[in-house]
């Protein structure tokens, strides 16, 4: 007989019980976190419909869990507000990374600041997203995701305003240096939102959100084009805020997750906001009586539980392969700013090597409309790229996905070297090169979780992001620094660097751990 919520059987469980399964009344629990490994690998593709089923039942005694709730309740009203929610945090993130391509000839005819200047303003950025990667995960598991959301949301607001009265170059590295600090945070609304999404539609649903990254790039882009050419730098840095300024206002309706408030052993909260997706999904809650979910509780694994021997590989090709994908896409978005300025005749890239300087640092030489509207073009390339690795991901496989995309992007490379001079050709060439690179990235996001195991997904994915923050770091040294001494040989680090990705996507392991599940 089941229980209903609120029933004397439920007031009278302080905390959540943990579920049993009939695997542990008949079988010793794993003395060590790589037991389970071993167990997990032994019985590697024939467990994942068990699993799936034990996720979405209710389970004989009178029990369910977060998981299995969610499940229940399905995709509706709530979690089309939670999308909206989530997406103004990824727009705010791609607005700060695209101003970045922005500002640099803007820095440059204000404060004469030279190339490293301008590689330096774009790593400071990236050095604070990674170097709060850690402390924002901490936050987060400790206080929860919404607090650790405002307060990332109130310093990027306070930080991200601030910037915009910088007097001078010095003051503008170190508040963008706090600003990239704060953006380190936005991946947790991510993680918040999965946690509200039913198991069949969470791949599809993350990837999509990647659909407001897009929207931010070209709304910082129309932004730059209306304001940059009237009220200049000041005035662009301050409206970029207005994203995450409507997330603030809105926050009172964010909810805390579930998983959170029963891990924290709060389940009456818990609770409350089952209820509240049940209501506005208009679907009847689960009867029983809320337990901890397994994944919960389970023992997580370490970084170095990555380097065992049937994941060893798995993770260095991964970690080559994020490190390309940061370094080539952000190579791209910076490199596209010098380009559309080197097309218009006024300066010339010095092919010499050993240049220091070109035309093109000398003169100060800003954007104007139409150079705006070619950007956005390019910019714009990324939502066909996200739909398209949609599309192909699910009838030729992750790794093949991703292979196949990175050669692509370097022979667009190739290609970009000889119609730099033709406005046509170079921003046809960057619209294809855009979309490419970031439909892999879409890719990585969806093949990474898979290939993990359930307790080392959240640190194998982790290391993976912080990698790429690793590429991001090194990218502005190739596309500011070598770009304005060479085309030839920037063009050959970025085709260099795509082929060794496409090279490691094809020595991946072709099946996910749990196929089916995510």
């Amino acid at each position: 007989m089941y229980c209903p919520i609120g029933s004397e059987k439920m007031k009278d469980s302080g905390k959540p019980t943990r579920r049993s399964s009939s695997y542990s009344e008949h079988h010793e629990e794993p003395n060590t976190f790589l037991d389970t490994l071993q167990e997990e690998f032994a019985s590697f593709g024939s467990s994942s419909q068990n699993l799936e089923m034990n996720t979405v039942a209710v389970v004989p005694d009178d029990t369910f869990t977060v998981t299995q709730a969610v499940n229940a309740l399905g995709f509706g009203k709530f979690q089309a507000k939670l999308s909206l929610f989530t997406g103004l945090c990824w727009m705010t993130d791609s607005m700060e990374m695209t101003i970045l391509s922005i500002l640099a000839p803007a820095l440059h005819c204000e404060w004469n600041i030279s190339c490293y200047q301008q590689a330096l303003f774009t790593t400071m950025v990236f050095m604070g997203m990674m170097l709060s990667s850690t402390f924002w995960a901490y936050v987060s598991d400790k206080y929860g995701r919404k607090k650790a959301l405002l307060l990332c949301a109130y310093l990027l607001l306070y930080y991200g305003a601030l910037s915009s009265l910088s007097p001078n170059y010095t003051w503008i590295l170190i508040l963008r240096g706090i600003a990239g600090f704060a953006i380190g945070c936005i991946p947790q609304s991510v993680t918040l939102y999965s946690e509200f999404l039913p198991t069949m539609q969470r791949a599809k649903c993350v990837v999509l959100l990647d659909c407001f990254w897009a929207l931010g790039a070209c709304f910082e882009v129309v932004l730059a084009l209306l304001v940059m050419p009237t009220m200049g730098r000041p005035w662009l840095l301050f409206l970029s805020t207005a994203p995450i300024l409507a997330f603030t206002f809105i926050s009172s309706f964010l909810p805390e997750s579930a998983r959170y408030h029963v891990a924290s052993g709060e389940p009456e909260k818990a609770l409350e906001t089952l209820q509240r997706i049940a209501a506005e999904n208009n679907k009847p809650m689960p009867t029983g009586r809320l337990v901890v979910d397994d994944a919960v509780q389970e023992k997580q694994g370490r970084a170095k539980d990555l380097l065992i021997p049937q994941l060893r590989r798995t993770s260095v090709l991964l970690w080559v392969i994020w490190t390309a994908c940061a370094f080539c896409y952000y190579g791209v978005v910076l490199m596209t700013t010098g380009l559309i300025i080197k097309s218009h005749g006024q300066c010339t890239i010095n092919e010499d090597i050993n240049a220091t300087v070109s035309n093109c640092m000398a003169d100060c030489t800003t954007l104007n409309t139409q150079d705006y509207m070619d950007l956005l073009w390019t910019t714009f390339a990324e939502f066909p790229g996200i739909f398209v690795t949609i599309f192909i991901i699910e009838r030729f496989g992750r790794k093949i996905t991703m292979a196949v995309q990175f050669t692509m992007f370097s022979i667009c490379l190739a290609i970009l070297y000889f119609s730099s001079e033709n406005r046509i050709y170079l921003t046809t060439t960057l619209f294809f090169a855009r979309g490419i690179i970031a439909g892999v990235f879409q890719a990585a996001y969806v093949y990474t979780p898979e290939v993990y195991p359930a307790g080392l997904r959240s640190i194998g994915v982790g290391t993976c992001s912080g990698m790429a923050r690793f590429g991001a770091m090194l990218t502005p040294y190739i596309a500011q620094v070598l770009f304005q001494s060479s085309l030839s040989s920037t063009v050959a680090v970025y085709s260099s660097v795509s082929l060794a990705a496409a090279m490691a996507c094809s020595f991946l392991p072709s099946k996910s751990h749990i196929e089916g599940e995510y």
